[in-house]
């Protein structure tokens, strides 16, 4: 006899702040019977993997946190990864989220099961079923590795910033730096003084800030702690700050050109070499990819062990890295480590090839090149199932966390309608999910994000941008702030109209 799976009204995928803002919420609404499956042995999502060093947010702290769960002790104004980490496991703790947690449970498929009306999902660990299912894999869980001719070849050590290999000493070493995005801005300047060369392969010059960091002083913890409403005013001020930027970036971005110039400014403070310079300074209007913040990384390129390699690169060889110039002409760089500031899977998270419809297709296949979903949160065709940090509902000036917990508040609207008026099933409409989309790809034309003169990984095969939010995001906030029922094909709980026919 089969042994029935263990059931839960709803399964949550991945336990960062998507995960577990999603869990507090859940429980404050009464409703415990949850489950969060976490793949890793403890709970944190990007900030527990992305532990490299230097790593920090470039969202200032204040507003970087969930809105139930205000933190007054900040130590800076921008956090560094451990303490965004303890906030995070001190917030799960308070609200009791980790018996929840099943740890060590990769999901391996979730198949929507209509005979059941509920979705099996199989982990590395067994079975278990659930009538909704919600993911909070955000896009920056899963490394992307380059395709390069030889990579498998290398002899020495190599590892990925999101991997991080803390047992590998860098002291003397020939490092081979790949990809100048968010997170080796961070490490570089951090790794410099202790490697022997350091060689930073750059296929495009990022735009870098310089970055407004300080100590939080003991005068304003205490504001923080005993003032009510004292941290509120700080983290709706600089949310409205950040909010500005919307003008450059979607509104008019000649506006941008005071921005660039202050990067070109940054670039020039730091060396004076016109070589470097020319080498630093970006060939794209600011914000078409994401504006980087340090006030270290050129600085630390600027030092004699540091080389900026601009030729690309066709191949990893033994023990060294391969670029070719524009004439031709083939250079071979001896490194002994490679550590790869490559990014992620953003555009096609692979936790979308794990999940599948009744037609036994997965959202993957559904999306192809081209993620769209309603609200960014539900996907036709996948009923029961809301996807956190969701196709466009990426950001280029502000806070994650504030899109998520829209994502969450909708999520939450959604549930307790089916529950107030008896319904066991939604799924949205095909022609509403083609409306929303319809109208953020025409809100996105005129961005710098399309029109910024660059290739980002905000853009799909097709050039449109499926990662980010087009505008405000008090917008997509008003957009989520209720669930909208006309939108969504939805079900009457058969077994409650079962029970209310026996009682009659």
């Amino acid at each position: 006899m089969t042994e029935t799976p263990p059931h839960h009204r709803v399964a949550v995928i991945g336990s960062g702040f998507a995960g577990i803002g999603m869990a507090v919420r859940l429980k404050q609404a009464g409703l415990d019977d949850f489950v969060i499956l976490e793949r890793a042995n403890q709970l944190g999502g990007t900030w527990r993997d992305n532990d490299y060093p230097g790593a920090a947010c470039d969202v200032p702290s204040h507003l970087y946190s969930w809105s139930f769960a205000l933190n007054p002790t900040w130590s800076r104004t921008f956090s560094r990864q451990p303490e965004i980490w303890d906030y995070m496991k001190r917030v799960a703790g308070e609200y009791e989220i980790p018996r929840h947690v099943y740890f060590d449970h990769d999901v391996r498929s979730a198949h929507w099961e209509p005979e059941h009306n509920h979705w099996r999902i199989e982990t590395e660990h067994g079975t278990l079923t659930a009538q909704f299912l919600i993911t909070g894999a955000g896009p920056l869980a899963d490394p992307s590795i380059p395709d390069i001719k030889g990579i498998d070849t290398f002899e020495g050590t190599m590892f990925h910033s999101a991997r991080w290999d803390h047992d590998h000493d860098l002291s003397g070493r020939k490092v081979a730096v790949i990809g100048t995005g968010a997170s080796a801005i961070q490490f570089v300047p951090e790794i410099q003084p202790k490697v022997g060369e350091l060689k930073l392969f750059q296929r495009t010059a990022p735009w870098v800030m310089y970055r407004h960091d300080r100590d939080v002083t003991k005068l304003e913890r205490w504001l923080y702690e005993n003032v009510p409403g004292a941290q509120q005013v700080a983290r709706k001020s600089i949310y409205w700050g950040r909010e500005s930027y919307i003008f450059g970036f979607a509104k008019n971005p000649r506006l941008l050109k005071v921005v660039e110039a202050l990067g070109r400014s940054n670039i020039n403070r730091s060396t004076d070499d016109p070589d470097l310079r020319a080498k630093l300074t970006p060939d794209f209007r600011a914000g078409c990819k994401r504006i980087l913040m340090s006030n270290e990384y050129y600085p630390a390129l600027a030092r004699p062990n540091v080389d900026v390699v601009t030729d690309g690169i066709v191949e990893v060889r033994a023990n060294s890295v391969v670029t070719r110039d524009a004439s031709g002409e083939e250079t071979e760089h001896e490194v002994d480590t490679i550590i790869l500031g490559t990014g992620f899977h953003v555009a096609d998270p692979p936790v979308a090839q794990r999940i599948f419809s009744p037609d036994g297709r997965s959202l993957s296949d559904h999306w192809g090149t081209d993620a769209q979903a309603f609200r960014g949160t539900t996907v036709s065709g996948f009923p029961n199932a809301f996807v956190l940090a969701g196709p466009n509902t990426g950001l280029g000036h502000t806070s994650q966390v504030f899109m998520i917990e829209a994502q969450i508040r909708y999520t939450m609207q959604a549930l307790k309608y089916l529950c107030r008026n008896g319904l066991d099933r939604l799924d949205v409409h095909s022609e509403a999910q083609r409306r929303y989309n319809d109208m953020v790809a025409r809100s996105m034309e005129g961005t710098v994000w399309v029109s910024g003169g660059c290739d980002s990984w905000y853009l799909n095969e097709q050039g449109r941008n499926t990662t980010l939010w087009p505008t405000f995001t008090w917008n997509f906030a008003l957009r989520t702030r209720w669930f909208d029922p006309h939108n969504y094909d939805l079900r009457v709980d058969r077994s409650r109209t079962r029970r209310a026919t026996v009682a009659a």
